[in-house]
């Protein structure tokens, strides 16, 4: 199982582990929202702390599975949105503790977290332009400038932990080995708190923002299905799979 999860001391811990990278397909994406709507409806829990296992939190989709069915993006794109959704309106808060490598469906899970703690090595990226598809900017942008957001954009360039927490986006960056020690501690804080005063407060922090983000996400998954209609997408893709690096188009 790519997800496993742990309950004690009111902390709900969900861990992600799929080698070599987090990256998952259509199945697991769809079965995510369901686990964290779950575990936030328990009584037992007053936060929910989303880490990783292995080389970094999560390279998003599973490029393989679309490079060899276009036709699966229909359920990874539902999966995505359900699954980032259900981390925001969860009923409890949740706390994203990456490390290593935030991609693409990562930086989904933790732009809809109440709270990012990252470690010293982490770094952020949106590659789907290289990879023939769009999505990801609506969470980045509930962390950092807009402006910021479309330099990674359009270039698929990667900010650093250190990056995110100048410009606000994370609450905390540690050393690598301390990360889960942290997180935990941090967790250990809000799960201190009343259930009923969390619950409250979630509600009313998402009432006040100052854009709707699962809309804003859901409009840049058309331009994804646009995006999979081009013969680009396609070769983006193949590209990848082949030499794991973007296509070339410099000379078109």
């Amino acid at each position: 199982m790519p997800i496993n999860v742990n309950v004690a001391d009111n902390i709900a811990e969900l861990v992600l582990d799929h080698p070599p990278v987090n990256a998952f397909n259509s199945q697991t994406w769809n079965e995510l929202p369901a686990i964290i709507t779950d575990l936030g409806k328990r009584q037992d829990v007053r936060v929910l702390l989303i880490r990783a296992e292995g080389k970094g939190f999560c390279a998003g989709v599973d490029i393989k599975e679309l490079a060899a069915d276009s036709a699966a993006i229909v359920e990874v794109n539902k999966g995505n949105y359900e699954t980032f959704k259900a981390i925001h309106h969860c009923e409890m808060p949740v706390i994203s503790a990456p490390h290593g490598f935030v991609i693409g469906g990562g930086i989904g899970m933790c732009g809809a977290s109440d709270i990012v703690i990252a470690s010293d090595d982490c770094f952020f990226s949106l590659p789907e332009i290289d990879r023939g598809a769009m999505g990801g900017a609506s969470h980045l942008q509930r962390m950092i400038p807009l402006t910021k957001v479309r330099s990674a954009f359009l270039t698929g360039g990667q900010i650093t932990a250190q990056e995110m927490h100048r410009l606000g986006g994370i609450e905390n960056v540690v050393p690598r080995d301390k990360l889960e020690e942290e997180a935990h501690k941090l967790a250990a804080l809000v799960a201190g708190k009343s259930r009923d005063a969390l619950r409250i407060a979630k509600q009313a922090l998402n009432g006040i923002e100052p854009f709707d983000v699962d809309a804003s996400y859901r409009w840049e998954q058309g331009f994804t299905f646009e995006m999979y209609m081009h013969e680009d997408s396609q070769k983006s893709r193949d590209a990848f799979v082949e030499t794991g690096k973007a296509a070339d188009f410099g000379d078109e």
